[in-house]
């Protein structure tokens, strides 16, 4: 298995995709209850190899990442051979998950309390990977509106 299985959750939110999954198999309904009962590996093959699928199309798709902290922020613009990051860091008591302080800090970035640091490196092993781990992490998968705005800002 490449990455994780899905959760429950996110497997019963995926229920017809799973149901054509299957299908591609020439696995129908009552084969797959069949298989369930008598054959448990098969079930865990195929759970984790629609598991990979998902989150390869999944991951294909993802072009901005953000991971907060109560006092730093870390946006990230991934590409298909590089991946860019920023980082902010707030040097002062602060909440970022406290609305008030995220708009001190949208107010303020010209503040002596906060440090920039940008970057872009080559991606040390295979990109989806890597932008896993970092969703592993506590990423989460975001449409870039922070990343543009502090790479303006900072540029």
């Amino acid at each position: 298995m490449k990455y994780r299985k899905l959760t429950k959750e996110q497997f019963e939110s995926l229920d017809k995709e799973f149901a054509q999954f299957l299908a591609t198999q020439k696995i129908d309904v009552n084969q797959w209850t069949k298989i369930q009962e008598n054959n448990p590996e098969l079930v865990e093959e195929e759970l984790s190899l629609f598991s990979d699928l998902v989150w390869e199309d999944v991951l294909n798709k993802v072009d901005y990442l953000e991971h907060f902290s109560s006092n730093c922020i870390n946006l990230f613009q991934t590409d298909q051979e590089y991946i860019s990051r920023i980082v902010i860091k707030i040097n002062k008591k602060i909440d970022l998950f406290n609305q008030q302080d995220y708009q001190w800090l949208l107010k303020n970035t010209n503040s002596n309390s906060i440090d920039y640091f940008k970057g872009t490196k080559k991606y040390q092993k295979d990109r989806n990977k890597e932008i896993f781990d970092l969703i592993e992490k506590g990423s989460q998968i975001s449409k870039g509106e922070l990343f543009d705005y502090f790479n303006k800002l900072t540029s």
